[in-house]
């Protein structure tokens, strides 16, 4: 599938088939994951695989007790050093950036692990010094999201999403067009139409044109 498409069609996915990842599918969502953007490319992440279930049952418990994570094969922790991040750009790299890198490395994860036929989850909501202790993470480590993986189990509908008339301004903040695909350009439709029409108006002059010269001759 594009890229569009899996946009479109990616769920969170919280029911897996008791299947292995093949290792071949793991390798590829890392590596979408290492060529995440990040700023200044400090890339000062780390990704954590982990199958034993035990060590599944412990983060899914200290994720909040969401136990619906032990069916996952595979967690992959996404770890962040602020520190790293800080010497570059200060207080906002240690606050903002590092957490806006991993986010970048997080969605590469959930677009692959979709375009190769698997389900994935975002799961943020932890306790970090636990999920730290669990996978033996140093103290100047923060830990930014899990994302199980596996064979989904389900097809999640489409979530409601708001509308782009809601969520997007032109050139200032509150100015809302109605219409964007207009303003922007987008006459698809309408372009369409005029095509069909221009070609059924040609084909009318074509043939009047034949019909012309078959009386002549």
């Amino acid at each position: 599938m594009d890229a569009v498409e899996c946009l479109k069609t990616r769920r969170s996915v919280r029911r897996f088939k008791d299947m292995p990842v093949p290792f071949e599918l793991l390798g590829n969502i890392l590596e979408s994951a290492r060529l995440a953007p990040s700023a200044g490319n400090i890339q000062e992440w780390n990704f954590i695989v982990v199958t034993d279930y035990k060590t599944r049952e412990n983060i899914s418990m200290a994720a909040c007790m969401q136990t619906w994570m032990n069916d996952a094969p595979v967690h992959i922790v996404v770890c962040s050093n602020p520190g790293k991040s800080e010497r570059f750009y200060g207080d906002k790299g240690e606050k903002l950036y590092c957490i806006q890198n991993s986010a970048a490395a997080i969605e590469n994860i959930l677009l692959a692990a979709h375009a190769q036929g698997l389900g994935a989850c975002w799961v943020g909501a932890c306790d970090e010094d636990k999920v730290r202790r669990i996978i033996g993470a140093p103290g100047n480590i923060r830990v930014l999201g899990i994302v199980p993986i596996g064979y989904s189990a389900e097809e999640p509908a489409m979530p409601d999403k708001y509308p782009l008339t809601d969520v997007v301004f032109i050139d200032k903040w509150g100015n809302r067009i109605k219409d964007i695909a207009a303003y922007m350009g987008y006459y698809g439709t309408h372009i369409k139409r005029a095509a069909e029409k221009g070609r059924e108006i040609f084909a009318k002059i074509a043939s009047g044109k034949n019909k012309s010269s078959s009386k002549k001759s």
